[in-house]
Formats: structure tokens, C-alpha cells, sequence
């Protein structure tokens, strides 16, 4: 995967699981072994940074509606019937 292209958390920790199996069934060769675990730390890096940023999205989100802050998108007019 290059590194430019970003992928989905659903993805990151899919395949974190799938390289997490493949580790523990102890089948993996040992040349391969060294670049599984860094694609796994990479993972991992990432996955913590999603969680990270959305718990702050939810937080801020959270006290917008305590606040009464939050945009509900574009009020609708009401019309005096004319």
C-alpha cells in the first residue's frame, strides 16, 4: 500500500487482525516476519490517531449541544401564509 493513500479505520484494523493471526499461527517465515510487525506498528499508529481524533470531534460535539452551540444546518422560514 503506498503511503500517500489514506485508508479507513475498518480497513487499519482489519488488517491488523489479519497480520496478528498470521503471527500468532507461527507459520510466517522469518524474512517476512520483520515486515509484518512494522506494518502492524504502523497500523497501530494510525488507529490511535483515528480513536484520538474522534474522540475530540465527540467531546467538542458534546459541548456544543451543552452549550446550545450546535448548528442544526439551514433554518427553514416561516411563512406568514401571504
Amino acid at each position: 500500500m503506498s503511503k500517500g493513500k489514506q485508508i479507513s479505520y475498518s480497513r487499519a484494523l482489519s488488517e491488523l487482525e489479519k497480520i496478528v493471526s498470521e503471527i500468532e499461527s507461527e507459520e510466517t517465515d522469518l524474512d517476512v516476519l520483520s515486515e509484518k510487525v512494522k506494518r502492524a506498528a504502523h497500523l497501530i499508529k494510525f488507529c490511535r490517531a483515528r480513536l484520538r481524533s474522534t474522540e475530540e470531534e465527540v467531546k467538542k460535539a458534546l459541548s456544543e449541544i451543552e452549550e446550545g452551540t450546535v448548528s442544526e444546518g439551514p433554518q427553514e422560514e416561516e411563512s406568514d401564509g401571504y
